[in-house]
């Protein structure tokens, strides 16, 4: 069931390879072999991550990340658990410190992360779970980050926009300076740009600054 789908009057600006199937075979080809590949490669390294987790602070090994996708179907995906077990219930004393204008949030120091968790953040490697959303079909490894269900419900018009196409692991925003970004506005500007300017040939260009990102370790 939708939790709102986008308005026809605001359908954002889509670059014509959206509607080429051949392109659009591409991306699903890509999101398949890249997914399977990695879980399979990285299996035993999932497992000690995830051992580490519920060794290292009390709870689940995988956080229920309940999101919206495509159309604004709402869907369950999965991260390794990078904060304390009672997060979310500790989320509405921090909204004073939120970094982020808009309906999101975003804290640099966020103290219910964990030590672990913090570690995992800085390489993105809490994300990896997300595998299996891009395998099943929920995502794709390029695209717009999915909002939270609770976020998605404040959404402005124009900020549900950013649904009309299948979420994706990482995006234009996350390789475009995100920890500078403090406007949720400027973030769907972002979105908007690289739905109307896909091609193939972006998605490749966007997962190889991903991964230099990510070896980096600039995640927060």
């Amino acid at each position: 069931m939708a939790l709102g789908l986008v308005d026809a009057r605001n359908e954002p600006e889509l670059s014509r390879h959206w509607r080429d199937p051949i392109a659009q075979g591409f991306k699903r080809l890509l999101d398949v072999l890249v997914s399977s590949l990695l879980l399979l490669v990285s299996f035993p390294f999932l497992l000690v991550l995830g051992i580490a987790v519920k060794v290292t602070s009390p709870g689940t090994m995988f956080y229920r990340w309940h999101v919206v996708g495509k159309g604004g179907c709402p869907f369950t995906g999965y991260k390794f658990r990078s904060m304390c077990l009672n997060a979310d219930e500790l989320k509405p004393k921090l909204m004073s410190s939120n970094e982020m204008e808009g309906p999101v949030f975003k804290m640099t120091d966020d103290p219910r992360v964990t030590r672990l968790g913090r570690w995992m953040r800085r390489y993105s490697l809490d994300e990896l779970p997300q595998l299996y959303s891009v395998l099943k079909g929920d995502m794709s490894l390029v695209g717009p980050r999915p909002p939270l269900a609770s976020e998605y419900a404040r959404f402005t018009d124009f900020q549900k926009q950013k649904v009309a196409v299948k979420p994706g692991i990482t995006c234009l925003w996350q390789v475009s300076g995100r920890n500078d970004v403090t406007d949720f506005d400027d973030w769907v500007s972002l979105d908007l740009q690289y739905m109307r300017n896909w091609t193939p040939q972006l998605d490749l260009l966007i997962l190889f600054r991903t991964i230099r990102s990510v070896i980096s370790g600039t995640g927060k």
